[in-house]
């Protein structure tokens, strides 16, 4: 089993018009024993930037608190939120970093940006090496099958319910197909006006 399954969990982004979702399951677990079920592994950087952190847990806390203590720093000193493209290659520059012991963690970065609030999405492996895409990006323990139903299911110009249903559908039907991501997910669908959260119930087995 590799280190970044060893907690599981899985993440998922997808994006719509002027709208991105981002999505994990619950369960914190160490390999195949259930510990917890209310762990999920999205953060709030801005009400316009969030993370996601699959892997070793304990790496995604430091992880998550010293990216935090960075972003803080960013906004005293600038006196404005971080783009979330800026926070990706914070993120990508803070994981190279560590290339030579990583942290093992998958990190995943979305929200809008600009103007027009466009949407942006962006994941990386654990030494930083970034994906940048249009449509969705994923992390986590279920990606083969989580692959095949955002590629099934996602279509460009989702107004938010739309996105909400398509990426709780790819999502939960993906968590039934692993042994170690599920026991319920978590959903936040960010827009120019409001960052909307659902949690969404599943499979307690």
């Amino acid at each position: 089993m590799s280190i970044l399954q060893y907690n599981g969990g899985a993440v998922v982004v997808m994006t719509g018009k002027k709208c991105v979702a981002i999505a994990s399951d619950l369960r914190f677990g160490v390999q195949q024993q259930t510990l917890t079920t209310d762990f999920p592994k999205v953060y709030e950087l801005s009400p316009k930037c969030f993370v996601g952190l699959t892997g070793l847990v304990s790496d995604t806390q430091t992880l998550w608190n010293t990216l935090k203590f960075r972003v803080n720093m960013y906004k005293l000193r600038e006196n404005r939120e971080m783009k979330p493209s800026v926070c990706a290659n914070l993120l990508s520059t803070m994981l190279y970093e560590k290339r030579f012991g990583p942290w093992f963690v998958e990190p995943v970065v979305c929200g809008l940006e600009g103007p027009d609030d466009e949407p942006f999405i962006s994941a990386m492996d654990l030494i930083g090496a970034p994906l940048l895409a249009k449509d969705c990006v994923l992390a986590g323990t279920c990606t083969e099958s989580l692959y095949g139903m955002c590629e099934s299911l996602y279509k460009p110009d989702m107004s938010p319910d739309e996105l909400f249903e398509t990426v709780s559908q790819a999502l939960l039907a993906s968590n039934n197909r692993d042994a170690f991501s599920g026991w319920g997910a978590i959903v936040h669908i960010i827009t120019p006006e409001k960052v909307i959260t659902k949690e969404l119930k599943s499979r307690q087995d």
